[in-house]
């Protein structure tokens, strides 16, 4: 770091994640700088290193890494190439923000682990933004609280406007559903030990191979029952929404309860578009927090143990999606290193 303390953070991938993170860490967050930039289009890396101070561009992460003023790792590249990246970061040592997935199967998931292990100490903190949403970290702490007791159900609702083409039946789970996956877990603080996804008559406006929208049911390992509603394709905005039915009371969090506008024959509010104008504010307390952490010397948030679960999960309902069967997660113990 700087003399000042500056974070000087490479950002491995500059498409609409990584160049939103560019951005945020330039103009929103403070104690960092964007130092480098990665992307296989090299082209694209140069433009978005231009829109930061002394920023260089590269198209291998390993090189980036190695620049000089380069303190931490910010991995916003396609979910194959994740673990490349970090066991190249490991080999620094360098502490690392990775967006979701950590990677997109258990098997490269554990090898990540087992890498962190063998460092000795917690490098990863996986890009689970809802832990950093207010409305999400209320609920969060109420159930924490104990005041509604103990949490018996957990209704959700993921609803996007629409998907890309290339988007499948088994991305609902592995790209949208996963949000739910973690959310479940940290929410009720138990890990997922078997999923149900059941398939009703498409919409006729979800795009074919696409079967939307489906209804994916999770048991837990201590009793509690989630559903969540996947809809890719409701046509009308994006909408996430999560229910807790408690021993003694309710609560619910994602109703977008913000300036309601009456005009004639109309009243209303607005639906955000997307995910970046939903949890934009999440991103920015997510990543104001790992630089906090990471000039401190400390990791917080979800850990590596929280993106290996995501991805045994995903991989249990993407068979569970295939069968239409109820389908146990195969996940090893909890390693103590991640308690």
């Amino acid at each position: 770091m700087t003399q000042q303390g500056t974070l000087g953070v490479a950002v491995i991938g500059t498409g609409k994640m990584g160049a939103d993170h560019v951005r945020r860490i330039n103009d929103v967050i403070s104690g960092a700088r964007v130092a480098a930039v990665v992307d296989i289009d090299e082209a694209r890396a140069k433009a978005v290193a231009d829109t930061a101070d002394g920023c260089q561009a590269f198209t291998d992460p390993a090189a980036a890494m190695a620049a000089p003023g380069v303190d931490a790792v910010l991995i916003a590249s396609p979910g194959p190439a994740h673990e490349a990246a970090l066991l190249s970061a490991f080999e620094r040592d360098l502490p690392v923000l990775c967006e979701k997935p950590l990677t997109p199967d258990s098997a490269s998931a554990l090898r990540v682990l087992e890498a962190e292990q063998r460092l000795g100490h917690r490098r990863v903190q996986v890009g689970f933004m809802r832990r950093y949403d207010t409305e999400f970290m209320k609920l969060k702490a109420l159930l924490a609280g104990g005041e509604l007791g103990r949490p018996l159900l957990l209704h959700c609702r993921h609803r996007n406007a629409s998907v890309h083409s290339y988007f499948t039946n088994e991305m609902l789970i592995t790209d949208s559903v996963v949000h739910e996956m973690d959310q479940s877990r940290w929410l009720l603080e138990q890990e997922i030990a078997a999923i149900t996804v059941l398939k009703p008559t498409p919409s006729s406006l979800s795009p074919e191979p696409l079967s939307d929208p489906q209804l994916v049911v999770f048991e837990t390992t201590g009793g509690a029952i989630v559903n969540v509603e996947i809809f890719a394709t409701c046509g009308f905005g994006y909408q996430v929404q999560a229910e807790a039915v408690c021993e003694r009371g309710t609560a619910r969090v994602g109703d977008a309860h913000g300036m309601l506008v009456n005009r004639p024959g109309v009243w209303g509010g607005e639906i955000a578009p997307d995910f970046v104008a939903r949890f934009e504010e999440a991103y920015d307390r997510e990543v104001q927090s790992w630089v906090n952490a990471t000039r401190r010397g400390e990791v917080e948030g979800p850990s590596a143990w929280d993106g290996y679960a995501a991805a045994a999960v995903s991989e249990a309902g993407v068979r569970a999606q295939a069968t239409g069967q109820r389908t146990a997660v195969e996940m090893i113990e909890r390693p103590a290193f991640y308690s």
